[in-house]
């Protein structure tokens, strides 16, 4: 058995970034303190030269010794200042989940009461802003999970994509009563993945095409067998995009423009076409985007078995 390498050693730069980032120090404190040790230096080094002039190369060397420490410890100092930002945006996305789940199943309860009309409609206001909460949230902790080099988690079942996305596309219709959102099936849609992670993955490219595409055109879902494969796409028609931008939105905190004026305040982070390229990849499949026949197609191809 091998003996693990030793740590890195830290510079003393790398160190002070690490402890003005422990000490709250923004990063503006941290480089006005190498710009007043410069400044230091330097007037002393001349003092002490005088009567000549400081050696000109002496000179420079060591302002390069600044810039390197400079650089050394903002690195250190950005990396920590992510961490932190990161874990407390994972804490608090984890940490909302309770109670608004507590605020979804009262509306839920509120709905079936049968208590007058406006209760339920006050009760349906609430599922529905609950649900894009939960949207936002779900985003949210599944980002920070990635950053903090966490991934996606998932865990592999015996599963059959027909039935897990004709279950997610029930609540969607629910959710968005006014869209149409049909399901084709062609051939053994069975295979050994994340059911959960997968029915992420298909909400958030149905939610993505309700906000982006034409609010009259329907939504079709298809899921086709190929061989050791199984390959699904959402089509809806949309504005036309240049295949390269479809691309670009993969890319988290990307966005495109709405269709529908009535989306614009309920805008998500720009992570679910993001996210759903991740969950594509941790269940050993990929993702792609184009535009036929003025419709935009994001297809997703799974192996049968996340080890082929």
């Amino acid at each position: 058995m091998g003996l693990a390498a030793p740590p890195a050693v830290e510079t003393a730069a790398q160190t002070h970034g690490l402890l003005r980032a422990h000490s709250g120090f923004d990063i503006n404190q941290m480089v006005s303190e190498f710009r007043a040790l410069r400044a230091g230096v330097l007037r002393l080094w001349t003092i002490a030269c005088l009567p000549e002039p400081p050696n000109l190369e002496d000179n420079i060397r060591f302002n390069e010794a600044i810039d390197q420490a400079l650089a050394e410890s903002i690195a250190f100092f950005s990396d920590k200042v992510d961490e932190a930002r990161n874990l407390l945006f994972g804490m608090l996305g984890h940490d909302m989940r309770t109670p608004l789940q507590s605020i979804l199943m009262t509306a839920r309860y509120l709905g079936k009461l049968n208590a007058g009309e406006k209760v339920s409609e006050a009760a349906t206001r609430l599922i529905n802003s609950g649900a894009r909460m939960k949207g936002l949230l779900d985003e949210l902790v599944e980002f920070n999970r990635h950053n903090l080099g966490v991934g996606i988690r998932v865990s592999p079942t015996d599963v059959e994509l027909a039935k897990i996305f004709e279950d997610e596309l029930q609540e969607l219709r629910a959710a968005y009563p006014g869209r149409q959102l049909l399901l084709e099936v062609t051939g053994d849609t069975k295979g050994c993945w994340d059911g959960a992670s997968l029915q992420r993955l298909l909400g958030n490219l149905v939610v993505n095409a309700v906000k982006y595409g034409d609010s009259q055109a329907p939504i079709r879902t298809r899921i086709v067998e190929e061989a050791e494969w199984v390959r699904f796409e959402v089509r809806n028609t949309g504005p036309a995009i240049d295949p390269s931008d479809l691309q670009r939105y993969f890319e988290p905190l990307q966005r495109g423009q709405h269709q529908d004026s009535k989306y614009d305040s309920n805008a998500g982070l720009g992570l679910g076409l993001y996210i759903a390229r991740e969950i594509a990849k941790a269940n050993g499949g990929q993702i792609q985007a184009g535009v036929e026949d003025r419709e935009i197609v994001f297809s997703v191809r799974l192996p049968r078995s996340m080890g082929d």
